[in-house]
């Protein structure tokens, strides 16, 4: 449940129904506006009635909250929250773009990929480290060396960086060098590694599993929430379904539904999606245009020699055209592009659908 407090109430009183929420054994979080204070009571609310808090000094009215995700709610926290990346704004104004390879397979290539995204407009880089593979026999990433290399980059060029931590023993290294940690799919419901990267109060993308609803992701999310890191990014991919044309299927319902539902900031990954370099640009405007709040699309200075998923990532030229073609449609919607200046191959030849040459046939 949460309690609104009047306008005004005093520390003392908000400190009363803290106290009295603790007595019930329950958890509390405060959220002080610039009007009002919000507090959140987590738990077995049962051990507490809303007209014992209703009389309590200073409260305005007790809320239940009805959906088995509390603190994601908007019922918690109303006005859409905004997720800092380094100095970069995830949920705000402006819209977001995470570009770079699927795996850091080494400085010189890093390097180059890091370099032409920042120069084509993304704002934050992206790279796996610690790389999930269906097969065991599948490139794994080169793991705390590859980490090194990211942050190493990322610094170089002024671009804060994300990317994925697999297991609880990473976790430490990962919030260490990295600004922002990924969880997979896969991982979505590794309850024990949400609430490890909860604690480390650094900003989290959450991944929505393969065949997760939008209620388990948004409780996935609940995890994080509950230890007070509140620096959370939802990132739909795609879910399994019987086409097989496409990796998966982009549920871009998802979008103005979560964001509906819940304040957090919604990005859309049209890499893992579609697993179709050819397909990624639609669906990266369509996101835009559905309210996504960003887009994580993965680039490679030479698609066909990546030693991960490079099907469904663009070349350097490829996404320079689609940020052009983006930066209209966000301008339209009055959301433009985080970022620094695009470079002039940004915004040469945009009628082009990036991507628009490659061959279907690479999936």
């Amino acid at each position: 449940m949460i309690i609104v407090m009047l306008p005004g109430a005093t520390h003392r009183e908000v400190d009363g129904v803290v106290a009295r929420i603790e007595a019930a054994g329950l958890r509390v979080h405060v959220s002080r506006g610039e009007e009002r204070t919000i507090i959140g009571a987590v738990g077995d609310v049962r051990r507490l009635e809303p007209e014992a808090l209703q009389v309590l000094p200073g409260v305005e009215r007790v809320v239940r909250i009805l959906h088995p995700f509390k603190l994601a709610s908007r019922e918690w926290h109303p006005e859409p929250s905004v997720v800092k990346v380094g100095d970069v704004e995830v949920g705000g104004d402006r819209l977001a773009v995470i570009a770079g390879p699927c795996s850091v397979e080494g400085e010189e290539m890093l390097v180059e990929a890091a370099k032409a995204v920042k120069a084509h407009g993304a704002s934050i880089l992206r790279g796996g480290a610690f790389k999930p593979r269906t097969s065991p026999y599948s490139f794994q990433g080169l793991g705390v060396e590859g980490l090194r290399m990211l942050a190493k980059v990322g610094k170089s060029l002024n671009m804060p960086v994300a990317t994925e931590v697999l297991s609880e023993e990473h976790v430490g290294i990962v919030a260490e060098l990295a600004d922002c940690l990924q969880i997979g799919a896969r991982n979505m419901q590794n309850f024990a590694l949400l609430q490890e990267v909860g604690r480390t109060g650094k900003p989290v993308i959450l991944k929505r599993g393969l065949m997760s609803s939008v209620d388990e992701w948004l409780q996935a999310a609940e995890y994080i929430l509950s230890e007070g890191n509140h620096k959370v990014i939802l990132c739909e991919r795609g879910i399994r379904t019987f086409e097989t044309y496409t990796r998966n299927t982009l549920d871009l319902s998802a979008v103005p539904l979560v964001k509906k539902l819940s304040h957090l900031p919604v990005i859309v990954d049209p890499s893992h999606a579609t697993g179709r370099a050819d397909l990624v640009g639609a669906m990266s405007k369509a996101a835009i245009a559905a309210g996504a709040d960003g887009l994580l699309i993965e680039v490679h200075p030479d698609p066909p020699k990546a030693l991960s998923d490079g099907q469904q990532s663009l070349r350097p030229d490829e996404f320079g055209r689609l940020m052009g073609e983006l930066e209209r449609i966000a301008s339209a919607i009055g959301r433009p592009l985080t970022g620094v200046c695009h470079s002039g191959s940004g915004r040469q030849n945009s009628g082009r659908q990036a991507g628009s040459g490659r061959a279907a046939g690479m999936v």
